[in-house]
């Protein structure tokens, strides 16, 4: 029998309409953005619905923003009666994977990646950050440089997101970050783009973030779950609510551990992998990681009736 793991996007797949076909169909999907905008104090709903998409982009936003839209699908699927045998998300995603598998409320996560998003930004100032995604060359070898271009400038680069073969993202301080991408291409990186974001997820310069990240955790309930997420962190499954919490911590200034994650739930048994929200970049991941698995996706209605019809064959 197939075993499902629903997989959830992160920051990057938001765009300016997403789920507003969703919404105009579906009353749970209606409810859950007004819960968003009650939780938040201002219309995410309207942000999503109409931008304007600089907005959208901005990441204390974008973060309440797919969550609330990633959520909204997982409920469309709900209604047509999928549910998953195991969830994860991409960073931010794993707060999605969180609200879906029980283990926290949504008004409560809402307002957690709102804050979430801001500390981040927070941590370091804009222009002093940078991340770039490197194509086509050896983790081992991508993490390897990085350490050497940190220890020889004395400012933070490093691997933090292991994408998928062929792809991991590095992040840190705008010189160093520059350095290794030229040290990288040297290496033979058939690659490297600077990616358009606002501030060096995960890297070791968002420990501040983590910090402040702590305190708004601590008075928050997280339920232990009986579906399992597996953690950005170790890439392994969690279910236990306490756990869970401590791993969100320390989630905001270490790596994504993406391409390992996918590859233990196909050795648990995983062989359909459906994204959950907006976008396609984890459909795409999945592709790559795990050949010959089923990946699908839901973020509208075409990509649903695509899906079902899968699912159903």
């Amino acid at each position: 029998m197939s075993k499902i793991a629903f997989v959830f996007p992160g920051q990057g797949s938001q765009t300016v309409g997403m789920c507003k076909a969703f919404y105009d169909e579906y009353p749970v999907v209606k409810q859950i953005f007004e819960e968003a905008d009650d939780a938040l104090g201002y219309s995410i709903s309207k942000m999503c619905f109409e931008g304007p998409a600089e907005d959208l982009k901005l990441t204390a936003n974008t973060q309440p923003a797919i969550l609330t839209a990633s959520t909204a699908c997982a409920a469309v699927m709900k209604e047509h009666g999928v549910s998953c045998d195991i969830a994860a998300g991409h960073s931010l995603g794993e707060y999605s994977a969180l609200v879906n598998t029980g283990a926290l409320k949504f008004a409560d996560a809402v307002r957690i990646v709102n804050k979430r998003g801001q500390f981040m930004q927070e941590a370091v100032p804009v222009g002093e950050g940078s991340m770039a995604a490197i194509l086509g060359l050896d983790s081992d070898k991508i993490v390897e440089i990085c350490r050497s271009v940190e220890a020889e400038s004395g400012e933070a680069v490093q691997a933090v997101n292991f994408n998928c073969p062929g792809q991991v993202v590095i992040a840190g301080a705008v010189n160093p970050v520059n350095k290794a991408i030229e040290a990288l291409k040297a290496a033979g990186a058939k690659r490297a783009v600077l990616l358009p974001v606002s501030a060096p997820f995960h890297s070791t310069l968002m420990q501040p973030a983590a910090a402040r990240l702590a305190e708004v955790l601590a008075p928050i309930e997280i339920k232990d779950i009986t579906v399992p997420v597996v953690a950005n962190v170790t890439a392994q499954e969690v279910t236990s609510g306490e756990e869970i919490k401590k791993l969100l911590v320390k989630q905001a200034a270490m790596p994504v551990l993406w391409e390992t994650s996918v590859r233990n739930m196909v050795a648990g048994g995983v062989d359909i992998f459906v994204e959950v929200g907006p976008g396609k970049v984890l459909t795409g991941f999945t592709k790559k990681i795990a050949k010959g698995m089923m990946a699908l996706n839901v973020e509208d209605a075409a990509s649903l009736e695509k899906t079902l019809a899968e699912l159903n064959k």
